[in-house]
């Protein structure tokens, strides 16, 4: 998976993982911060994603398209307002299962979730439709899954996890372990959820090398 571009265009792209290290480069200990409002394109699913050829593989590719699309944009005729070349943010997602707070990592079939990529600031709703219109026309492929979502989430604890997605429980219990420690407990709620941000490609890096931030919602404790 292509997740930045490369060339002399790209030398003094706009990196939002350099820029922004607090949301994307945490430390493998956690910390409290405030997420503020971000804008995504986003495709919605059910279902393991380990699975070959299913809805989270499908979504992952529609995502890529639209997202160059956009990025490309400026090599077309839609000349967006604001504009300035940038690498393509990380893959992300909100996942959750019905009935429990959280996530239950041995019932992969039961997850839903929503894949992501941050858009700049200066897309707008009707830029995400018109590149999934643009994309629909260029590669002969329905793109019509393919959302705007602008997310706050606001106080949050997060944790950059180093090893094996299956292995993201221990991670977890550390992060619980500080809530508790320092006055804080979890926030879980149909708008706020577990939330990953895929740094590692996972075709290319080892799993015990891959490293996914891992943020979950938190309110202070009430005295």
């Amino acid at each position: 998976m292509r997740l930045a571009g490369c060339g002399k265009d790209e030398v003094m792209a706009f990196d939002y993982k350099k820029e922004y290290k607090e949301f994307y480069m945490p430390k493998n200990r956690p910390e409290i911060v405030e997420i503020p409002e971000m804008k995504f394109i986003a495709v919605r699913g059910k279902g393991d994603p380990n699975v070959e050829g299913g809805e989270y593989k499908e979504a992952i590719g529609l995502l890529y398209g639209i997202a160059f699309t956009i990025k490309m944009s400026k090599k077309g005729t839609r000349q967006i307002e604001g504009y300035f070349d940038y690498v393509v943010p990380p893959l992300e997602g909100f996942w959750w299962q019905e009935g429990i707070e959280g996530v239950d990592y041995g019932r992969k079939e039961d997850f839903c979730w929503i894949s992501v990529i941050r858009l700049p600031d200066f897309v707008s709703k009707e830029d995400v439709e018109w590149a999934v219109e643009e994309a629909g026309k260029k590669k002969g492929q329905d793109f019509s899954k393919v959302e705007f979502l602008a997310i706050r989430e606001g106080l949050c604890i997060q944790c950059m996890h180093i090893g094996a997605y299956d292995e993201e429980p221990a991670t977890v219990a550390g992060m619980d372990q500080y809530l508790q420690e320092n006055g804080y407990e979890n926030d879980f709620s149909s708008e706020r959820l577990h939330h990953e941000i895929y740094l590692s490609d996972a075709r290319r890096v080892a799993p015990e090398k891959r490293k996914t931030v891992i943020r979950h919602p938190v309110r202070k404790v009430k005295e």
